[in-house]
């Protein structure tokens, strides 16, 4: 329907392996600064990793539509999963270089009869670093 109105549908499945989810959940269970990244559905996902594994097959089969392909990305290195993505990304909007004026920043007018107000002290973050 969105693709059918003229309106560019890009999608993109981010795809690791079983091994791959395995050693994350396991660096996530061991590092206190990370497990709240896991979720009661993450750690239930591990258990039905193959009907999710199925369920996303079909999806993408019943909806990879020439108008909304599925690009899938390998993303075991994730670094290089969002850089390929966002080359890919750009690469399917079309770019045309757009001529623009030259910008000129404007000399700040100055009041006499201004002065800045100092906020409270108890407004400002502390500065730790």
């Amino acid at each position: 329907m969105l693709a059918r109105s003229d309106i560019k549908l890009i999608k993109y499945w981010f795809s690791i392996t079983n091994e791959e989810q395995h050693f994350r959940f396991l660096m996530r269970i061991h590092d206190l600064l990370k497990q709240w990244k896991l979720s009661p559905m993450d750690l239930e996902s591990r258990r039905r990793w193959e009907d999710y594994t199925k369920a996303k097959e079909e999806m993408i089969r019943r909806t990879d539509i020439a108008e909304a392909p599925w690009s899938i990305v390998n993303a075991v290195t994730k670094k290089k999963a969002r850089l390929n993505c966002i080359h890919h990304l750009l690469s399917q909007i079309p770019y045309e270089e757009v001529e623009h004026s030259p910008v000129a920043l404007p000399e700040r007018v100055r009041h006499p009869d201004y002065i800045r107000d100092t906020p409270p002290k108890e407004l400002f973050v502390p500065e730790v670093y």
